[in-house]
Parts: C-alpha cells; sequence; structure tokens
C-alpha cells in the first residue's frame, strides 16, 4: 500500500462572506491573531508528517504563493536589525513545506477543484484540507485518519455530530459503527433539509482518498450553479470501494463566518501565554464597560 505523502488545499474561492476584505486579500490570508489561516492547515499537514502541499488557487491568490516564498529584503532589513527571533520565525515559513500551487481556471466547485490536483497527486492516496477548518489538535485527527487508511486502505473522512438544525450546512454521512471511534460510511448526502437528514453526523473539511476520487469526479455531473459538488463524488465512490469515517469531538474552530472568525481568533489568543492576560483583562473591561456582566 502507498503512503500518504501529498496534501491538497483548494483555495480558490471568492470568500464573499468577508467581503469587503477579501476583494484584494485572499480569505486564506486573514490572520488567526498573527499567522495566516491557511498556514495553520500547512503546519497541521507537517506534524501528520506530510511535506508535500499542493494549493489549488485561482485569481488574485498570489499573496497565498508569496507566503510560503522567501522574502529576501525583509530577511535582510531584521537581520540588520538584529531582530533575530522574528528573522527565524519568517525564514521558518518557506522551510515549513514544499509548496506548490495549480489555478482552478473556473470557480466549478469544490469537487472540481480537488481534480485539478490529479496530474500532481499521480496515482497516489492524498489527503485534502478545507481552510474553512482550522485543527489545532497538533495533528491528531489527521493522524488517526492516515492510521485507519493505512489499516483499511480506503478513503477515510472526518465526522462530527451536529445538532439538526445545522447539519444543513454540511455533507452528511450514513453510517454503520466500525469501533470507537470509526464508522462505515454507507451514504453521503449535500446539505440535507434537517428533516430529510439521515443522521446528525456530519463531513468537516479532512479528508484521505484513494485515487479512485478522481474516477468518481470525472463522472460527477454539476449541481446547483453548475459546480461539481465534491460530496456526490464521495457518494460514487463508495459504492466501489470501502470509505470510512473518524468520529471527533474537539479542536476544531470553523472559521467560515464572521462570528465564529472572531471567536477562533480570541479562542487563539487566549491559548498563547504571551498574549492570555491582557487578552482576559480586555474583555473584562469590554463587558464591564458595556454592562454585560
Amino acid at each position: 500500500m502507498q503512503p500518504v505523502r501529498k496534501a491538497v488545499l483548494p483555495a480558490a474561492g471568492l470568500g464573499t462572506r468577508f467581503l469587503p476584505v477579501t476583494k484584494s486579500i485572499p480569505k486564506e490570508m486573514l490572520p488567526l491573531v498573527d499567522k495566516p489561516a491557511i498556514q495553520y492547515v500547512v503546519e497541521e499537514a507537517v506534524l501528520a508528517g506530510i511535506s508535500d502541499v499542493l494549493v489549488i488557487t485561482g485569481r488574485g491568490k498570489g499573496a497565498i504563493e508569496d507566503h510560503f516564498d522567501r522574502n529576501v529584503e525583509l530577511e535582510t532589513v531584521l537581520e540588520r536589525s538584529g531582530k533575530t527571533a522574528m528573522l527565524d520565525e519568517v525564514t521558518a515559513i518557506d522551510r515549513l513545506a514544499t509548496v506548490h500551487s495549480i489555478r482552478q481556471h473556473e470557480a466549478l466547485g469544490l469537487g472540481h477543484a480537488v481534480s485539478v490536483a490529479e496530474s500532481h497527486v499521480g496515482g497516489e492516496p492524498f489527503v485534502v484540507m478545507l481552510g474553512d477548518d482550522i485543527m489545532v489538535d497538533e495533528a491528531m485527527l489527521l493522524k488517526r485518519m492516515l492510521a485507519v487508511y493505512e489499516e483499511t486502505g480506503g478513503s477515510v473522512l472526518a465526522v462530527m455530530e451536529v445538532s439538526r438544525e445545522e447539519v444543513s450546512a454540511y455533507g452528511c454521512l450514513t453510517a454503520e459503527p466500525v469501533r470507537d471511534g470509526v464508522v462505515r460510511a454507507r451514504g453521503v448526502v449535500e446539505k440535507p433539509k434537517p428533516q430529510d437528514a439521515p443522521s446528525n453526523l456530519a463531513v468537516i473539511g479532512r479528508y484521505v482518498f484513494t485515487p479512485g476520487i478522481f474516477d468518481a469526479l470525472r463522472e460527477t455531473t454539476p449541481g446547483v450553479g453548475g459546480e461539481i459538488q465534491l460530496t456526490d463524488a464521495i457518494a460514487l465512490l463508495l459504492e466501489r470501494e470501502p470509505v470510512y469515517g473518524v468520529t471527533f469531538t474537539v479542536g476544531r474552530y470553523d472559521i467560515g463566518k464572521k462570528v465564529d472568525f472572531l471567536r477562533a481568533n480570541l479562542e487563539l489568543g487566549l491559548a498563547r501565554d504571551d498574549l492570555r492576560e491582557e487578552i482576559e483583562q480586555m474583555l473584562t473591561t469590554l463587558v464591564r464597560d458595556r454592562g454585560l456582566g
């Protein structure tokens, strides 16, 4: 069985929910405290043992490529200024992983974005990691998923239980238990109405795929808006080969919405020793001054 060596990060979306800032700044470059969101995802891949990363970009996403490249001018200024800690932090980024990029020339959906990676993946199993889901768990979820792939040879999805009201925002899995924390997928539907959902198991933005996903994507017809849905391709895939789910409950920050993005910044800041005290003081003052206590 081939090991999983490559990760694919779709990042071609327009980020319309964060306009106007995303008119000129890629959503993936919005900061979580002092690092762009996409860097958290790349760091997670590296912690799981994957250092070959392909970013699927679109028009106006050059800042992502620049971030993972060297900035010699900045390095020179930091070195001359004696700011060695900052210099080390900056130079560590371009050494973090081998980051490639390729453009998705048309916005034809997540499934299409994944299909663009086929030539780079080269017939190997690979990981897909969505940037709206930030995992701060020392890559434990991704490591568990890779272990299930190594054990079974099947594709693996990250899944979590959500409320019935929330299920319409996700792909929804029908599954049967294999053992604690692992299920066998039997069906999947994209964003069902709460009353129609087959379960409350939501597919979250981490996937380990066999190369069979590309055949499924080629056979997937466009849905609403002319987009090729990754969930529809997974539904085809699990008819041909085993697909598993790994369940989890903690470590995820959903930054796809403004309020969730702000919360993630606060919680990640509170987790930092150098920022915790000041943030706690700020929040205490804010609650007091607004009469919220």
